[in-house]
């Protein structure tokens, strides 16, 4: 994002009012220098894509039925359909994100002025809506979502509950005027295309940002935390090569503790935390550490989960997401966020081949990926002329690209 235009994302500070009174955020990363990596976008949103798909097939199996039907290490490779490892509402979601900020922000460069963030990604998140109740792409004039044109997203995914609910009706939340009550992980699993848009600036609206995002259908505090934390570990990882995600993971429990003193459930989130950095540097069984998190139906036991296995196997992608999705929980998020974390720390360049191959709508992801690396060429006083400006157009403006 051009320094000339970040003034759009600052705005987003003040309109939510989040600073520390003392005027000072700081946190024992705060100065590090960042820089984007496009292996790392790339990376990011692949991973997790392969951890959902890995994990999408077994999702709702019991542990017994899982390991008889795998075998005692459980599944390690995809099962196809159709000759394609088929991904769930998570990676579907995520893609949705990515489309509402690219979206929203064109819309900034274009006129000098934006709603706020949120509003773009509540029509994205109800434009995905669209797909998992329609069999064809629709033909409305007033579209957000360009990837609305892909015929392959109109693809009924197991959502969940929680988002159909709130997305079928008017209204979405806020942390402040909760939509329900729901700490389902719903909101989490699809929020780090925030930390790869936001990472170059304003770390504490960019986190807040992803609490809002999932505050939109989730209004418990263990729903929307998490997706907050998600944020600033995405953030941090995809953006240097020097720091471990170790230190990412310790330096977003600091910014957690900024973001949300006083709230309730906040200690019991740093505790689940601080355990599963506890478990990862243990020779324990994994599954045994895993119970011990939880099963990931929520928010703050899905991030659990994922960071156990990331920073247990932080070199090692293979090893992370097949952990990560071997249990009696809810293997496809658990996946998508582990996926989406040591896809972000290792790079696309980390991932075995054999994840990559006949994975569904993997030109689609990788396509986001780029665009949020390489953001709005466009300009209110330009006209789209070169090849790459006038695709732009069609994406982010006339939301006509692939009809």
């Amino acid at each position: 994002m051009d320094h000339e235009y970040s003034a759009l994302f600052q705005s987003y500070d003040h309109f939510r009012n989040i600073s520390p009174k003392n005027g000072s955020y700081t946190t024992p990363l705060s100065g590090v220098p960042l820089r984007k990596d496009l292996d790392k976008f790339r990376g990011c949103l692949i991973g997790g894509a392969v951890g959902d798909a890995l994990g999408y097939p077994v999702e709702f199996l019991s542990e017994p039925e899982l390991f008889e039907r795998f075998g005692a290490t459980g599944i390690s490779s995809y099962v196809f359909l159709d000759g394609l490892a088929r991904i769930s509402d998570d990676t579907q979601m995520t893609l949705f994100t990515a489309n509402g900020l690219l979206f929203g922000f064109t819309r900034g460069c274009m006129r000098g002025i934006m709603a706020p963030y949120t509003s773009y990604l509540a029509n994205a998140y109800r434009e995905w809506y669209k797909t998992q109740i329609l069999s064809s792409p629709i033909t409305s004039k007033f579209n957000c979502s360009w990837i609305l044109n892909v015929p392959k997203l109109y693809a009924e995914r197991s959502p969940g509950d929680t988002c159909m609910e709130v997305l079928r009706g008017d209204y979405t939340g806020t942390p402040e005027d909760p939509v329900n009550f729901s700490k389902g992980c719903g909101g989490v699993m699809r929020v780090a295309p925030i930390g790869l848009y936001f990472g170059e600036y304003h770390p504490l609206a960019a986190d807040m940002l992803g609490a809002d995002a999932a505050a939109l259908t989730h209004g418990h505090e263990l729903g929307y935390i998490p997706a907050a934390m998600l944020v600033h570990i995405i953030r941090l990882i995809s953006h240097s090569r020097e720091i471990t995600l170790k230190e990412a993971v310790l330096d977003a429990r600091v910014a957690m503790e900024v973001l949300f003193a006083g709230r309730k459930h906040l200690p019991a989130f740093l505790q689940r935390m601080d355990q599963a950095v506890t478990l990862s540097e243990t020779d324990g069984d994994d599954l045994t550490a895993i119970h011990a998190l939880g099963c990931g139906w929520s928010g703050d036991e899905a991030l659990a989960i994922a960071v156990y296995c990331a920073l247990k196997y932080s070199g090692d992608f293979d090893r992370a997401i097949t952990a990560a999705v071997n249990h009696r929980g809810d293997s496809d998020s658990t996946g998508a966020i582990t996926g989406n974390i040591l896809g972000a720390y290792l790079g696309l360049s980390g991932i075995p081949q054999k994840y990559l191959e006949n994975l569904e709508l993997r030109d689609l992801i990788l396509e986001l990926a780029e665009d949020l690396y390489d953001d709005c060429p466009l300009r209110s006083s330009s006209d789209p002329q070169n090849p790459s400006a006038s695709r732009w157009y069609d994406k982010y403006v006339s939301v006509t690209y692939g009809k």
